[in-house]
């Protein structure tokens, strides 16, 4: 049974510290297969007055939001063609590849060459699961797409993984797999 101790500066709020506690447990659990219910993660504080790192004080440094909820809101924003916002959560040296090898630095890039491909279109999302790395976090998300061809005909049920790399708050990349093509092929 595993005991994992980790001490913090105060400060922290609590939905920090559950993504700590949940991450630390994951973790263990991957590492060691133990039960969840093995697995006790503790979290210790020190008073800031108590805490210095290079002889300096020290304070709790505002984490960015989870990379499924940075992948959510990018996705949400694009959805909503509110480039502005989109653009905000980008690396500046962003890259998209979507099938076929189809590559693009720019947001505008990837809406021009949507748009003869269709007039709309959304994702349902499946599931989210985020993986953590010592640089950067690899969120993947699926589902499938729902839109409407050129012609005003709806369409769903298309299937789709998007694969993004986050580092630092923001998206450094994403890899679009999708049956759009293999459907559009058939029409």
């Amino acid at each position: 049974m595993p005991v994992i101790r980790v001490t913090l500066i105060e400060g922290y709020d609590e939905a920090v510290r559950d993504r700590l506690l949940e991450g630390y447990s994951a973790v263990t659990r991957t590492v060691l297969e133990a039960v969840p219910d093995g697995v006790t993660v503790a979290i210790e504080e020190v008073k800031q007055s108590n805490y210095r790192r290079g002889n300096q004080r020290k304070h709790p440094k505002a984490p960015p939001p989870p990379p499924e909820q940075i992948v959510r809101d990018f996705l949400g924003a694009m959805e909503r063609r509110d480039l502005a916002a989109a653009k905000a959560m980008l690396a500046s040296d962003f890259t998209m590849v979507f099938p076929g090898s189809t590559t693009f630095t720019k947001l505008e890039e990837l809406i021009d060459w949507a748009r003869p491909r269709y007039q709309r279109i959304g994702k349902v999302y499946e599931r989210f699961d985020a993986v953590p790395g010592m640089e950067n976090a690899v969120v993947y998300c699926s589902g499938t797409l729902e839109g409407v061809w050129p012609d005003g005909t709806a369409f769903s049920g298309i299937r789709f993984i998007d694969r993004f790399t986050v580092r630092g708050g923001l998206l450094v990349d994403q890899k679009v797999w999708n049956d759009l093509d293999a459907i559009l092929r058939q029409a």
